[in-house]
């Protein structure tokens, strides 16, 4: 993400504050890829993005680091992962979570004896031998790290990647590797489903992922804003809403974040709704991630026709989610369907028809080839 939405980052990250970060000792520090004398290359992986700051890390001169996902949701506890990590003089800790065994075949298997070090390694194994699948949240003693990440770079073949490179590598050299099991909710939102699917989560009852948890909280950045406003005829049910929101319309089953409008008669369910976007009279929302900012104009049906998985690309939008991209504007009247993708920059001259079957593309000028 600091190469290819550096300017994202940074907006929400800003110094760190909300999170406790904007201290003299220690604090954040968003590391981008640079112009050297030599290796002028983009993060090549995620072990070459590690590589690539390698004098940054020798400045700070640690015993340890932490090597974590971007895309994942969970609280942990990182210094009794470290404590565990010391206790067995491990070069590396791999955080585990149990997963049913007919899912384990979707991720990395870790697998350990009784005392929990690791003596195999399995990538999507067709046969699993094991329910521990790895996290992606790693320790290592550094010194040890820094000579694999030298190595690594050296090696003209490697996707330099610390789930393919370096761990396999580290294990076949009989380092002392460790698995860290860890126990509660964990979700990777590295698909369109899974991201939606973790939103749907917290608006249970009570939420497996607690964002009411007054001991453990999570902090963002907020922004300064009314408290929200149901209308008269505004109707919401198992509905997260943020503040600065204004419902006229009903809301069901879904996750609206700060200064979303719901217009009157207009029905939203199932659905994620960021920041800013409008939603108009009489229109109709089921199962659509929209991001910010965008206009669905009146009359509008999101989620309809048959279930027609998107032609673009079938192997991410394939489970009757539509997406819109920022400061989209959707015409009066327009019936779109499901696995829709609409890019940013689409305004209401763009739409060649009002009627958008399922599985379709839009993107600026209606051609996926622009």
């Amino acid at each position: 993400m600091t190469q290819y939405e550096p300017l994202e980052l940074n907006a929400h990250m800003g110094i760190g504050k909300p999170w406790g970060m904007d201290r003299l000792d220690g604090g954040l520090t968003i590391l981008q890829p640079y112009l050297k004398s030599q290796n002028n290359d983009w993060f090549k992986g995620t072990a070459n993005a590690v590589y690539q700051n390698i004098e940054y890390i020798d400045d700070l001169d640690p015993e340890y680091v932490i090597i974590l996902s971007g895309d994942h949701i969970y609280k942990m506890n990182y210094a009794k992962m470290l404590e565990s990590h010391k206790t067995n003089k491990a070069d590396a800790t791999i955080s585990v979570i149990d997963v049913p065994i007919e899912e384990a075949s979707r991720f990395g298997i870790m697998n350990a004896d009784e005392n929990g070090k690791i003596y195999e390694f399995e990538e999507k194994p067709e046969h699993p031998k094991s329910t521990l699948a790895s996290m992606g949240v790693y320790i290592f003693t550094w010194d040890v790290l820094r000579e694999y990440l030298m190595a690594d770079e050296a090696d003209e073949n490697s996707d330099k990647d610390f789930g393919k490179n370096i761990i396999p590598k580290m294990l076949e050299d009989g380092l002392r590797m460790f698995a860290y099991k860890f126990s509660g909710y964990w979700k990777d939102v590295g698909t369109i489903d899974s991201y939606w699917s973790a939103n749907m989560d917290l608006i249970e009852r009570v939420p497996s992922f607690d964002l009411f948890d007054r001991y453990w909280k999570v902090f963002t950045p907020n922004p300064v804003m009314p408290a929200h406003y149901l209308g008269p005829n505004a109707e919401a049910k198992r509905t997260i809403i943020a503040e600065g929101c204004r419902v006229y319309g009903t809301v069901r089953n879904s996750v609206l974040f700060p200064g979303v409008t719901v217009e009157e008669g207009a029905v939203v369910e199932n659905s994620v709704v960021f920041k800013g976007t409008y939603i108009g009279k009489d229109t109709y929302v089921n199962k659509a991630i929209i991001a910010d900012n965008s206009r669905l104009g009146d009359r509008v049906k999101v989620g309809i026709f048959d279930d027609t998985v998107n032609k673009e690309r079938p192997d991410l939008y394939n489970t009757g989610i539509s997406v819109f991209a920022r400061n989209v504007i959707v015409p009066d009247d327009t019936h779109i369907g499901k696995n829709v993708v609409i890019h940013k920059d689409v305004t209401e001259e763009d739409y060649t028809s009002k009627e958008i079957l399922s599985g379709e593309t839009i993107f600026k000028g209606g051609s996926a080839n622009e």
